[in-house]
């Protein structure tokens, strides 16, 4: 029988996926609850267009909820805990947030992870200010150079290596973060939610911003709207406090708890 053969471009696989593949086949293991809500990011994003409008800076608003996360998970630190080979509860202190940034490597655009240490001890500014120096300095930073020399291993060496690190709390601290916040289309237009795989005991997946209509003070206004994946592992995090943690997230977030202390000290 002869074989049809089809147009197409094949390129390498990058090999920095290969993180991606077998972190997705462990976290199928894990009972995770997924939560699907939606903030009210209208004030906090009028903070920022005015305050680029003053001083022609654009601020982070990733850095902006990684300040709101930090402040919520340290309110109830079992909602980053997690269970070590004793059957014990480790609760950390500091909040070291794992997340993705777009650079530029060679001219081209790629995504690059980033753990941002003790974000609950942090004040938005220096949040900000560090992701800004990771976005430009990313190449020598420390995630990457591990990256680089994991993807060499073979398959099976990166799996026992995962699954070793995932035994132990001190190892998912220091290699993976204790909290994943990945975005799948934060500045897209529309709302959409994403429904992750994950082996942290707390992500959070940020969907699409959405205009729509909304109630203040019993007048209907537009208002914009973030989709937002809260999602937990359910051998560690029942839903009562899960719920807890949520609404207290989304008043940080609505308030746009920091952004006017940031513009005050920049005035200053």
């Amino acid at each position: 029988m002869k074989r049809k053969h089809y147009n197409h471009t094949s390129l390498p696989y990058p090999r920095e996926r290969l993180l991606m593949v077998d972190g997705g086949r462990m976290g199928l293991k894990q009972h995770t609850v997924h939560g699907l809500v939606e903030f009210d990011i209208s004030h906090a994003r009028e903070i920022m267009r005015q305050h680029k409008a003053q001083t022609g800076e654009t601020l982070s608003f990733s850095a902006f909820i990684l300040a709101c996360l930090g402040k919520a998970i340290d309110m109830n630190k079992h909602m980053h805990a997690y269970r070590n080979w004793r059957n014990q509860l480790i609760l950390f202190d500091e909040v070291d947030v794992n997340t993705l940034f777009e650079v530029e490597v060679d001219g081209k655009k790629t995504i690059r992870p980033h753990i941002l240490r003790g974000v609950n001890k942090k004040t938005f500014r220096e949040i900000h200010h560090e992701i800004r120096t990771f976005q430009q300095g990313h190449k020598s930073s420390q995630e990457s150079k591990f990256i680089q020399w994991f993807v060499l291993l073979p398959g099976f060496a990166r799996r026992l290596f995962l699954w070793i690190l995932l035994q132990n709390p001190q190892l998912i601290k220091d290699y993976y973060g204790t909290v994943l916040v990945t975005s799948i289309g934060m500045f897209g237009a529309g709302s959409g939610w994403g429904i992750p795989v994950s082996n942290h005991t707390l992500q959070l997946t940020l969907g699409g911003i959405a205009k729509k209509t909304g109630i203040v003070e019993d007048r209907i206004e537009p208002r914009e709207y973030l989709s937002v994946t809260i999602s937990f592992d359910h051998d560690i995090i029942d839903g009562a406090p899960a719920a807890r943690f949520t609404q207290r997230l989304k008043e940080l977030i609505e308030s746009g708890d920091g952004l006017c202390d940031y513009q005050r000290e920049v005035a200053s």
